[in-house]
Protein backbone atom coordinates (compact mmCIF):
# COMPACT_ATOMS: atom_id res chain seq x y z
CA UNK A 1 0.00 0.00 0.00
CA UNK A 2 0.86 3.54 -0.37
CA UNK A 3 -0.09 6.78 -0.04
CA UNK A 4 0.78 10.54 -1.34
CA UNK A 5 1.49 11.89 1.73
CA UNK A 6 3.16 14.38 3.17
CA UNK A 7 5.85 12.52 4.92
CA UNK A 8 6.23 14.67 8.20
CA UNK A 9 2.90 13.78 9.14
CA UNK A 10 4.50 10.47 9.61
CA UNK A 11 6.36 11.60 13.06
CA UNK A 12 3.25 13.80 14.23
CA UNK A 13 0.40 13.82 15.48
CA UNK A 14 -3.16 14.31 13.28
CA UNK A 15 -3.89 17.99 12.50
CA UNK A 16 -6.64 19.89 14.75
CA UNK A 17 -7.45 21.36 10.89
CA UNK A 18 -10.06 19.72 8.89
CA UNK A 19 -8.33 16.57 7.33
CA UNK A 20 -9.90 14.97 4.53
CA UNK A 21 -9.50 10.97 5.06
CA UNK A 22 -10.00 9.33 1.43
CA UNK A 23 -10.74 5.83 1.25
CA UNK A 24 -9.60 3.26 -1.31
CA UNK A 25 -8.57 3.73 -5.38
CA UNK A 26 -8.58 1.10 -7.44
CA UNK A 27 -8.79 -2.60 -7.05
CA UNK A 28 -7.80 -4.99 -10.04
CA UNK A 29 -8.66 -8.23 -10.11
CA UNK A 30 -7.28 -10.90 -7.75
CA UNK A 31 -5.71 -8.43 -5.57
CA UNK A 32 -2.18 -9.98 -4.07
CA UNK A 33 -1.62 -6.18 -2.09
CA UNK A 34 -3.13 -3.11 -1.39
CA UNK A 35 -0.69 0.21 -2.26
CA UNK A 36 -1.62 3.86 -1.15
CA UNK A 37 -0.08 6.41 -3.27
CA UNK A 38 -0.05 9.75 -3.27
CA UNK A 39 -2.69 12.08 -5.04
CA UNK A 40 -5.71 14.45 -4.39
CA UNK A 41 -7.67 12.96 -1.59
CA UNK A 42 -10.24 11.18 -4.39
CA UNK A 43 -10.43 7.12 -4.99
CA UNK A 44 -10.65 5.15 -7.71
CA UNK A 45 -11.48 1.81 -6.32
CA UNK A 46 -11.96 -1.48 -6.97
CA UNK A 47 -12.05 -1.43 -10.73
CA UNK A 48 -10.25 -4.38 -12.37
CA UNK A 49 -8.10 -3.72 -15.09
CA UNK A 50 -9.50 -6.65 -17.31
CA UNK A 51 -13.12 -6.93 -17.06
CA UNK A 52 -13.35 -11.10 -15.94
CA UNK A 53 -16.24 -12.22 -13.72
CA UNK A 54 -14.90 -13.84 -10.77
CA UNK A 55 -15.88 -17.60 -10.94
CA UNK A 56 -17.52 -17.30 -7.95
CA UNK A 57 -20.34 -15.65 -7.75
CA UNK A 58 -21.48 -15.35 -3.84
CA UNK A 59 -25.31 -14.64 -2.43
CA UNK A 60 -22.56 -13.09 0.79
CA UNK A 61 -21.86 -10.54 -1.21
CA UNK A 62 -23.90 -8.29 0.26
CA UNK A 63 -21.77 -7.49 3.16
CA UNK A 64 -19.19 -5.62 0.93
CA UNK A 65 -21.80 -2.66 0.94
CA UNK A 66 -22.31 -2.94 4.64
CA UNK A 67 -19.88 0.36 5.69
CA UNK A 68 -19.75 2.35 8.45
CA UNK A 69 -19.74 5.25 7.96
CA UNK A 70 -21.10 5.23 4.81
CA UNK A 71 -18.97 6.88 2.26
CA UNK A 72 -19.57 10.31 0.43
CA UNK A 73 -19.79 8.30 -3.10
CA UNK A 74 -19.56 4.50 -3.46
CA UNK A 75 -20.09 2.51 -6.55
CA UNK A 76 -19.95 -1.18 -6.23
CA UNK A 77 -21.17 -4.65 -7.96
CA UNK A 78 -21.43 -8.08 -7.44
CA UNK A 79 -18.22 -8.77 -9.06
CA UNK A 80 -16.01 -9.91 -6.52
CA UNK A 81 -12.07 -10.86 -6.37
CA UNK A 82 -10.44 -13.93 -4.38
CA UNK A 83 -7.47 -12.63 -1.92
CA UNK A 84 -5.39 -14.95 -0.28
CA UNK A 85 -4.01 -14.22 3.37
CA UNK A 86 -0.50 -15.81 2.53
CA UNK A 87 0.49 -13.90 -0.26
CA UNK A 88 -1.57 -10.48 0.53
CA UNK A 89 0.31 -7.59 1.44
CA UNK A 90 0.34 -4.26 1.89
CA UNK A 91 2.55 -1.66 0.18
CA UNK A 92 4.09 1.60 -0.61
CA UNK A 93 3.54 2.97 -3.64
CA UNK A 94 7.20 3.19 -5.44
CA UNK A 95 6.25 7.22 -6.16
CA UNK A 96 4.90 7.79 -2.41
CA UNK A 97 6.34 10.36 -0.44
CA UNK A 98 5.77 8.00 2.83
CA UNK A 99 7.40 4.80 2.72
CA UNK A 100 8.27 2.43 5.62
CA UNK A 101 9.72 4.02 8.21
CA UNK A 102 6.73 5.69 8.28
CA UNK A 103 5.44 4.83 11.86
CA UNK A 104 1.77 5.58 11.63
CA UNK A 105 1.72 3.64 8.31
CA UNK A 106 3.67 0.95 8.88
CA UNK A 107 1.82 -0.33 12.19
CA UNK A 108 -1.43 0.78 10.50
CA UNK A 109 -0.66 -2.42 7.81
CA UNK A 110 0.40 -4.41 10.47
CA UNK A 111 -2.84 -3.76 12.49
CA UNK A 112 -5.30 -4.28 9.52
CA UNK A 113 -3.37 -7.07 8.85
CA UNK A 114 -4.52 -9.18 11.60
CA UNK A 115 -8.16 -7.59 11.79
CA UNK A 116 -8.61 -8.79 8.26
CA UNK A 117 -6.94 -12.51 8.81
CA UNK A 118 -5.48 -13.14 12.32
CA UNK A 119 -2.37 -13.01 13.22
CA UNK A 120 -1.75 -16.42 13.11
CA UNK A 121 -2.71 -17.02 10.00
CA UNK A 122 -0.07 -15.17 7.66
CA UNK A 123 3.64 -15.14 7.34
CA UNK A 124 5.08 -11.80 8.24
CA UNK A 125 6.87 -9.69 5.66
CA UNK A 126 8.87 -6.99 5.99
CA UNK A 127 6.81 -3.50 4.61
CA UNK A 128 10.20 -2.70 2.70
CA UNK A 129 10.90 -5.56 0.28
CA UNK A 130 8.66 -4.96 -2.75
CA UNK A 131 7.66 -1.86 -4.16
CA UNK A 132 6.60 -2.92 -7.52
CA UNK A 133 3.10 -2.79 -9.02
CA UNK A 134 1.92 -5.11 -11.23
CA UNK A 135 -1.93 -5.86 -12.47
CA UNK A 136 -3.12 -7.79 -9.23
CA UNK A 137 -3.09 -4.44 -6.81
CA UNK A 138 -5.17 -2.31 -5.29
CA UNK A 139 -4.65 1.17 -4.84
CA UNK A 140 -5.28 3.48 -1.88
CA UNK A 141 -4.60 7.30 -2.54
CA UNK A 142 -4.78 9.71 -0.12
CA UNK A 143 -2.89 13.29 0.05
CA UNK A 144 -2.37 12.44 4.00
CA UNK A 145 -0.94 9.86 6.46
CA UNK A 146 -4.53 9.90 8.20
CA UNK A 147 -6.86 10.16 5.37
CA UNK A 148 -4.49 7.05 4.41
CA UNK A 149 -5.79 5.42 7.70
CA UNK A 150 -9.23 6.27 7.22
CA UNK A 151 -8.84 4.10 4.18
CA UNK A 152 -7.39 1.35 5.19
CA UNK A 153 -10.34 1.34 7.74
CA UNK A 154 -13.13 1.33 4.27
CA UNK A 155 -10.62 -1.15 2.87
CA UNK A 156 -10.91 -3.56 5.92
CA UNK A 157 -14.97 -3.41 5.87
CA UNK A 158 -14.69 -4.06 2.37
CA UNK A 159 -13.24 -7.58 2.69
CA UNK A 160 -16.10 -10.45 3.08
CA UNK A 161 -15.48 -14.16 4.06
CA UNK A 162 -17.39 -16.84 2.74
CA UNK A 163 -18.47 -20.00 4.69
CA UNK A 164 -16.14 -21.76 3.54
CA UNK A 165 -13.30 -19.52 4.58
CA UNK A 166 -12.51 -18.00 1.39
CA UNK A 167 -11.65 -14.18 1.65
CA UNK A 168 -13.26 -11.74 -1.24
CA UNK A 169 -13.56 -8.17 -2.55
CA UNK A 170 -15.82 -6.60 -4.75
CA UNK A 171 -15.36 -4.22 -7.56
CA UNK A 172 -15.89 -1.31 -5.76
CA UNK A 173 -15.45 2.87 -6.49
CA UNK A 174 -15.13 4.87 -3.51
CA UNK A 175 -14.32 8.81 -3.27
CA UNK A 176 -14.64 9.98 0.44
CA UNK A 177 -13.46 12.73 2.95
CA UNK A 178 -15.40 13.29 6.00
CA UNK A 179 -18.65 16.05 6.66
CA UNK A 180 -17.20 17.35 10.17
CA UNK A 181 -13.62 17.44 10.74
CA UNK A 182 -13.79 17.28 14.89
CA UNK A 183 -14.83 13.97 15.50
CA UNK A 184 -14.85 13.09 18.95
CA UNK A 185 -15.27 11.04 22.19
CA UNK A 186 -15.66 12.32 25.51
CA UNK A 187 -14.73 9.63 28.58
CA UNK A 188 -14.90 10.63 32.02
CA UNK A 189 -11.58 9.26 34.26
CA UNK A 190 -12.98 11.15 37.27
CA UNK A 191 -16.10 9.46 38.84
CA UNK A 192 -14.89 6.00 37.93
CA UNK A 193 -11.38 5.69 36.95
CA UNK A 194 -10.98 3.70 33.87
CA UNK A 195 -7.82 1.37 33.62
CA UNK A 196 -5.55 2.01 30.72
CA UNK A 197 -6.29 -1.23 28.86
CA UNK A 198 -9.98 0.36 28.79
CA UNK A 199 -8.92 3.61 27.48
CA UNK A 200 -6.50 2.28 24.65
CA UNK A 201 -9.56 -0.68 23.74
CA UNK A 202 -11.86 2.80 23.33
CA UNK A 203 -9.43 4.22 21.14
CA UNK A 204 -9.34 1.00 18.80
CA UNK A 205 -13.37 1.43 18.65
CA UNK A 206 -12.90 5.10 17.70
CA UNK A 207 -10.44 4.33 14.95
CA UNK A 208 -13.00 1.79 13.63
CA UNK A 209 -15.81 4.23 13.68
CA UNK A 210 -13.52 6.92 12.38
CA UNK A 211 -13.81 8.73 15.54
CA UNK A 212 -10.69 11.66 15.22
CA UNK A 213 -10.85 13.34 19.01
CA UNK A 214 -10.31 11.97 22.11
CA UNK A 215 -12.02 14.52 24.67
CA UNK A 216 -9.98 13.41 27.94
CA UNK A 217 -12.25 14.67 31.16
CA UNK A 218 -9.14 13.81 33.30
CA UNK A 219 -10.66 15.53 36.77
CA UNK A 220 -13.65 16.14 38.72
CA UNK A 221 -14.88 17.05 41.72
CA UNK A 222 -14.92 13.01 42.43
CA UNK A 223 -10.82 12.13 41.82
CA UNK A 224 -7.93 13.62 40.42
CA UNK A 225 -5.91 10.81 38.41
CA UNK A 226 -3.53 12.83 36.68
CA UNK A 227 -0.19 12.51 37.88
CA UNK A 228 1.26 15.71 38.35
CA UNK A 229 5.07 16.10 38.60
CA UNK A 230 4.73 20.08 40.01
CA UNK A 231 2.13 19.36 42.39
CA UNK A 232 2.22 15.85 43.39
CA UNK A 233 0.39 16.21 46.51
CA UNK A 234 -2.63 16.66 44.03
CA UNK A 235 -2.45 12.95 42.77
CA UNK A 236 -1.64 11.31 46.02
CA UNK A 237 -4.57 13.52 48.07
CA UNK A 238 -6.77 13.67 45.19
CA UNK A 239 -6.97 10.41 43.53
CA UNK A 240 -9.20 7.33 44.75
CA UNK A 241 -5.91 5.32 45.07
CA UNK A 242 -2.30 7.17 44.47
CA UNK A 243 -0.85 3.51 44.39
CA UNK A 244 -3.50 1.88 41.60
CA UNK A 245 -5.88 4.74 40.37
CA UNK A 246 -3.81 7.48 38.61
CA UNK A 247 -2.44 7.84 35.48
CA UNK A 248 1.15 8.18 35.36
CA UNK A 249 3.58 10.37 32.94
CA UNK A 250 4.17 7.09 31.02
CA UNK A 251 0.04 6.30 31.08
CA UNK A 252 -0.17 9.74 29.72
CA UNK A 253 2.52 9.52 26.61
CA UNK A 254 0.96 5.91 25.74
CA UNK A 255 -2.37 7.06 25.26
CA UNK A 256 -1.25 9.89 23.52
CA UNK A 257 0.77 7.54 21.01
CA UNK A 258 -1.31 4.82 20.66
CA UNK A 259 -4.09 7.39 19.86
CA UNK A 260 -1.91 9.06 17.26
CA UNK A 261 -1.07 5.96 15.21
CA UNK A 262 -4.85 5.54 14.87
CA UNK A 263 -4.88 9.27 13.75
CA UNK A 264 -6.52 10.48 17.04
CA UNK A 265 -5.80 13.30 18.93
CA UNK A 266 -6.25 13.77 22.52
CA UNK A 267 -8.00 16.90 24.13
CA UNK A 268 -7.13 16.96 27.89
CA UNK A 269 -9.94 19.12 29.91
CA UNK A 270 -9.19 20.48 32.97
CA UNK A 271 -12.09 22.34 34.41
CA UNK A 272 -12.45 24.98 36.32
CA UNK A 273 -13.46 27.03 38.38
CA UNK A 274 -16.11 24.47 39.18
CA UNK A 275 -15.54 20.55 39.62
CA UNK A 276 -12.03 20.90 41.27
CA UNK A 277 -13.20 19.14 44.60
CA UNK A 278 -10.84 16.98 44.41
CA UNK A 279 -7.86 19.67 43.63
CA UNK A 280 -8.44 21.42 47.00
CA UNK A 281 -7.00 18.13 49.06
CA UNK A 282 -3.93 18.43 47.71
CA UNK A 283 -3.52 22.51 47.19
CA UNK A 284 -4.02 24.28 50.52
CA UNK A 285 -5.70 27.77 49.82
CA UNK A 286 -7.35 26.58 46.10
CA UNK A 287 -10.93 26.84 46.84
CA UNK A 288 -13.02 28.86 48.02
CA UNK A 289 -13.56 28.84 52.04
CA UNK A 290 -17.87 28.62 52.22
CA UNK A 291 -19.83 30.54 55.30
CA UNK A 292 -22.98 29.81 57.08
CA UNK A 293 -23.33 33.38 58.62
CA UNK A 294 -20.21 35.14 60.16
CA UNK A 295 -18.19 31.98 60.15
CA UNK A 296 -16.20 29.77 57.95
CA UNK A 297 -18.94 26.14 57.42
CA UNK A 298 -16.07 23.48 56.88
CA UNK A 299 -16.93 23.20 53.30
CA UNK A 300 -15.13 24.69 50.19
CA UNK A 301 -16.31 25.78 46.89
CA UNK A 302 -15.31 26.73 43.43
CA UNK A 303 -11.34 27.87 42.87
CA UNK A 304 -11.19 31.41 45.01
CA UNK A 305 -10.92 33.87 42.24
CA UNK A 306 -9.61 36.91 44.06
CA UNK A 307 -5.90 35.46 45.51
CA UNK A 308 -2.52 35.90 43.32
CA UNK A 309 -1.88 32.48 44.64
CA UNK A 310 -4.65 31.06 42.64
CA UNK A 311 -2.76 32.42 39.55
CA UNK A 312 0.29 31.50 40.48
CA UNK A 313 -0.47 27.82 40.72
CA UNK A 314 -2.41 27.40 37.38
CA UNK A 315 0.67 29.41 35.78
CA UNK A 316 2.28 26.80 37.00
CA UNK A 317 0.01 23.67 36.48
CA UNK A 318 -0.74 24.54 32.96
CA UNK A 319 2.57 25.07 32.14
CA UNK A 320 2.72 21.56 32.71
CA UNK A 321 -0.36 20.51 31.17
CA UNK A 322 1.00 22.22 28.35
CA UNK A 323 4.13 20.46 27.39
CA UNK A 324 2.67 17.12 28.23
CA UNK A 325 -0.41 17.07 25.90
CA UNK A 326 1.03 18.37 22.29
CA UNK A 327 -2.42 19.18 20.59
CA UNK A 328 -2.58 22.74 20.09
CA UNK A 329 -6.16 22.95 22.45
CA UNK A 330 -6.47 22.22 25.72
CA UNK A 331 -10.38 22.00 27.15
CA UNK A 332 -10.46 24.72 30.07
CA UNK A 333 -13.91 23.89 31.23
CA UNK A 334 -15.72 26.78 32.54
CA UNK A 335 -19.47 24.81 33.17
CA UNK A 336 -21.52 24.76 36.04
CA UNK A 337 -20.17 27.07 38.53
CA UNK A 338 -21.94 27.11 41.84
CA UNK A 339 -22.09 30.53 42.99
CA UNK A 340 -23.42 30.39 46.42
CA UNK A 341 -20.07 29.44 48.16
CA UNK A 342 -18.80 33.08 46.78
CA UNK A 343 -22.07 34.40 47.96
CA UNK A 344 -21.28 33.40 51.70
CA UNK A 345 -17.57 34.45 52.12
CA UNK A 346 -17.16 37.67 52.84
CA UNK A 347 -13.76 38.32 52.04
CA UNK A 348 -15.25 37.65 47.84
CA UNK A 349 -17.94 39.96 48.62
CA UNK A 350 -15.17 42.63 49.05
CA UNK A 351 -13.35 41.59 46.52
CA UNK A 352 -16.52 42.46 43.92
CA UNK A 353 -17.00 45.62 45.43
CA UNK A 354 -13.71 47.29 44.87
CA UNK A 355 -13.60 45.68 40.96
CA UNK A 356 -17.49 47.17 41.02
CA UNK A 357 -18.89 44.00 40.09
CA UNK A 358 -21.89 44.75 42.17
CA UNK A 359 -23.71 41.44 42.50
CA UNK A 360 -23.12 40.16 39.19
CA UNK A 361 -21.17 36.98 39.96
CA UNK A 362 -20.79 36.54 36.51
CA UNK A 363 -18.54 39.18 36.36
CA UNK A 364 -16.40 37.51 39.04
CA UNK A 365 -16.50 34.57 37.31
CA UNK A 366 -15.23 35.96 33.98
CA UNK A 367 -12.64 37.86 36.04
CA UNK A 368 -11.33 34.00 36.54
CA UNK A 369 -11.78 32.94 33.44
CA UNK A 370 -10.06 35.43 31.49
CA UNK A 371 -7.12 35.26 33.46
CA UNK A 372 -6.69 31.72 32.89
CA UNK A 373 -7.11 32.19 29.53
CA UNK A 374 -4.37 34.77 29.55
CA UNK A 375 -2.42 32.48 31.17
CA UNK A 376 -2.87 29.11 28.64
CA UNK A 377 -2.34 31.66 25.58
CA UNK A 378 1.12 32.91 26.82
CA UNK A 379 1.97 29.19 26.47
CA UNK A 380 1.10 29.26 22.51
CA UNK A 381 -2.24 27.11 23.60
CA UNK A 382 -5.61 27.49 22.33
CA UNK A 383 -8.63 26.47 24.04
CA UNK A 384 -12.34 24.87 23.73
CA UNK A 385 -14.81 25.81 27.30
CA UNK A 386 -18.04 25.00 27.53
CA UNK A 387 -21.06 27.06 26.60
CA UNK A 388 -21.36 28.87 29.96
CA UNK A 389 -18.23 30.80 29.22
CA UNK A 390 -19.99 32.34 26.03
CA UNK A 391 -23.27 32.12 27.86
CA UNK A 392 -21.88 34.46 30.50
CA UNK A 393 -20.37 36.90 28.14
CA UNK A 394 -16.95 36.02 29.08
CA UNK A 395 -14.04 38.13 26.75
CA UNK A 396 -12.29 35.89 24.93
CA UNK A 397 -10.45 34.99 22.10
CA UNK A 398 -11.84 35.25 18.84
CA UNK A 399 -10.42 31.73 17.56
CA UNK A 400 -12.12 30.44 20.91
CA UNK A 401 -14.34 26.98 20.49
CA UNK A 402 -17.56 26.83 22.16
CA UNK A 403 -18.73 23.58 22.97
CA UNK A 404 -22.77 23.11 23.80
CA UNK A 405 -23.71 20.44 25.76
CA UNK A 406 -27.22 21.95 27.39
CA UNK A 407 -30.36 20.69 25.41
CA UNK A 408 -32.88 23.05 26.58
CA UNK A 409 -31.39 25.75 29.01
CA UNK A 410 -31.06 28.92 28.67
CA UNK A 411 -32.10 28.20 25.30
CA UNK A 412 -32.30 25.19 22.85
CA UNK A 413 -29.08 23.78 21.62
CA UNK A 414 -29.27 24.44 18.48
CA UNK A 415 -30.57 28.36 19.39
CA UNK A 416 -27.44 28.13 20.85
CA UNK A 417 -25.34 27.29 18.16
CA UNK A 418 -27.41 29.72 15.99
CA UNK A 419 -26.06 32.23 18.72
CA UNK A 420 -22.42 31.29 19.01
CA UNK A 421 -22.19 31.12 15.36
CA UNK A 422 -23.68 34.60 14.83
CA UNK A 423 -20.83 35.77 17.16
CA UNK A 424 -18.32 34.41 15.04
CA UNK A 425 -17.55 31.14 17.22
CA UNK A 426 -16.46 28.01 16.28
CA UNK A 427 -19.01 25.67 17.87
CA UNK A 428 -18.79 21.99 19.09
CA UNK A 429 -22.23 20.09 19.37
CA UNK A 430 -22.55 17.47 22.39
CA UNK A 431 -25.62 18.22 23.84
CA UNK A 432 -28.04 15.20 22.57
CA UNK A 433 -25.20 12.79 22.39
CA UNK A 434 -24.92 12.09 26.26
CA UNK A 435 -24.55 8.28 25.73
CA UNK A 436 -24.36 7.76 29.30
CA UNK A 437 -28.40 8.59 29.44
CA UNK A 438 -29.59 5.02 28.53
CA UNK A 439 -33.26 3.89 27.48
CA UNK A 440 -34.96 0.93 27.04
CA UNK A 441 -35.18 0.09 23.13
CA UNK A 442 -33.29 1.61 19.90
CA UNK A 443 -32.26 4.82 21.37
CA UNK A 444 -28.90 4.99 18.70
CA UNK A 445 -31.73 6.30 16.40
CA UNK A 446 -31.91 9.15 18.30
CA UNK A 447 -28.93 10.25 17.82
CA UNK A 448 -28.65 9.41 14.26
CA UNK A 449 -31.59 11.87 13.70
CA UNK A 450 -29.41 15.22 14.86
CA UNK A 451 -28.16 17.17 12.44
CA UNK A 452 -26.21 20.12 13.80
CA UNK A 453 -26.72 22.25 11.19
CA UNK A 454 -30.40 22.45 11.63
CA UNK A 455 -30.82 25.49 12.91
CA UNK A 456 -31.65 29.04 11.79
CA UNK A 457 -27.77 30.64 10.48
CA UNK A 458 -26.71 31.82 7.32
CA UNK A 459 -24.07 29.81 5.33
CA UNK A 460 -20.78 31.42 6.73
CA UNK A 461 -22.57 30.65 10.49
CA UNK A 462 -23.16 26.76 9.75
CA UNK A 463 -19.40 26.98 8.20
CA UNK A 464 -18.09 27.28 11.85
CA UNK A 465 -19.60 24.25 13.45
CA UNK A 466 -16.82 22.07 13.23
CA UNK A 467 -18.49 18.84 14.57
CA UNK A 468 -19.31 17.32 17.69
CA UNK A 469 -18.85 15.09 20.24
CA UNK A 470 -20.69 12.41 22.13
CA UNK A 471 -20.15 12.14 25.27
CA UNK A 472 -19.78 8.99 28.25
CA UNK A 473 -19.75 10.80 31.61
CA UNK A 474 -18.69 8.19 34.85
CA UNK A 475 -21.38 8.33 37.19
CA UNK A 476 -22.62 5.49 36.42
CA UNK A 477 -20.10 3.80 34.14
CA UNK A 478 -16.93 2.27 34.72
CA UNK A 479 -15.02 -0.38 33.01
CA UNK A 480 -17.34 -3.61 33.59
CA UNK A 481 -19.98 -1.84 31.10
CA UNK A 482 -17.99 0.98 29.58
CA UNK A 483 -18.08 -0.97 26.18
CA UNK A 484 -21.40 -2.29 25.40
CA UNK A 485 -22.82 1.30 26.62
CA UNK A 486 -20.82 3.05 24.13
CA UNK A 487 -20.73 0.32 21.18
CA UNK A 488 -22.30 0.90 18.66
CA UNK A 489 -24.61 3.48 19.64
CA UNK A 490 -22.03 5.84 19.56
CA UNK A 491 -21.47 4.69 16.05
CA UNK A 492 -24.50 6.37 15.13
CA UNK A 493 -23.09 9.99 16.10
CA UNK A 494 -19.70 8.87 14.32
CA UNK A 495 -21.72 8.25 10.94
CA UNK A 496 -23.49 11.55 11.44
CA UNK A 497 -20.71 13.30 12.06
CA UNK A 498 -18.39 11.55 8.85
CA UNK A 499 -21.42 11.31 6.71
CA UNK A 500 -22.54 13.67 3.78
CA UNK A 501 -26.40 15.22 5.19
CA UNK A 502 -28.24 13.23 2.88
CA UNK A 503 -27.59 9.71 4.29
CA UNK A 504 -30.42 9.45 7.00
CA UNK A 505 -32.64 6.93 6.70
CA UNK A 506 -32.68 4.67 9.45
CA UNK A 507 -33.34 1.24 8.08
CA UNK A 508 -30.69 2.06 5.74
CA UNK A 509 -28.59 2.61 8.95
CA UNK A 510 -30.15 -0.26 10.57
CA UNK A 511 -28.89 -3.07 8.64
CA UNK A 512 -25.39 -1.54 8.57
CA UNK A 513 -24.94 -0.90 11.90
CA UNK A 514 -25.84 -4.21 12.79
CA UNK A 515 -23.57 -5.84 10.38
CA UNK A 516 -20.93 -3.04 11.58
CA UNK A 517 -21.84 -4.40 15.44
CA UNK A 518 -21.14 -7.86 14.33
CA UNK A 519 -17.71 -6.57 12.91
CA UNK A 520 -17.02 -5.27 16.15
CA UNK A 521 -17.80 -8.31 18.08
CA UNK A 522 -15.51 -10.31 15.42
CA UNK A 523 -12.42 -7.78 16.58
CA UNK A 524 -12.90 -8.05 20.17
CA UNK A 525 -15.14 -5.22 20.77
CA UNK A 526 -18.36 -6.47 22.82
CA UNK A 527 -20.64 -3.98 21.71
CA UNK A 528 -24.32 -4.17 22.60
CA UNK A 529 -26.95 -5.92 20.13
CA UNK A 530 -29.21 -3.05 18.28
CA UNK A 531 -31.84 -5.39 18.35
CA UNK A 532 -33.38 -9.20 17.64
CA UNK A 533 -30.92 -11.59 15.38
CA UNK A 534 -27.42 -13.12 15.59
CA UNK A 535 -24.00 -12.68 13.89
CA UNK A 536 -22.83 -14.95 11.58
CA UNK A 537 -19.42 -15.88 13.70
CA UNK A 538 -21.39 -17.19 16.27
CA UNK A 539 -22.16 -20.42 14.25
CA UNK A 540 -18.44 -20.83 13.63
CA UNK A 541 -18.11 -21.49 17.33
CA UNK A 542 -20.74 -24.46 17.24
Amino acid sequence: MASAVNTSECATRPSSSRHQAIADAHHPRLPKSLEARGRQEKGQGCVPESRVKSRTRSPFAGPATALWPWPQYIQTSDWHYTISPHSFQFKYHVRSAAQSGCSVLDEAFQRYRDLLFGSESWQRAALTDTLTINNEQCFLLSETVWGALRGLETFSQLVWRSPEGTFFINKTEIEDFPRFPHRGLLLDTSRHYLPLPSILDTLDAMAYNKFNVFHWHLVDDSSFPYESFAFPELTRKGSYNPATHIYTAQDVKEVIEYARLRGIRVLAEFDTPGHTLSWGQGVSGLLTPCYSGSQPSGTFGPVNPILNSTYEFMNTFFLEVSSVFPDFYLHLGGDEVDFACWKSNPDVQAFMKKKGFGNDFKQLESFYIQTLLDIVSAYGKGYVVWQEVFDNKVKVRPDTIIQVWREEVPVSYLKELALITEAGFRALLSAPWYLNRISYGPDWEDFYRVDPLSFEGSPEQKALVIGGEACMWGEYVDSTNLVPRLWPRAGAVAERLWSNKVVTDPDFAFKRLAHFRCELLRRGVQAQPLSVGYCEQEFEQI
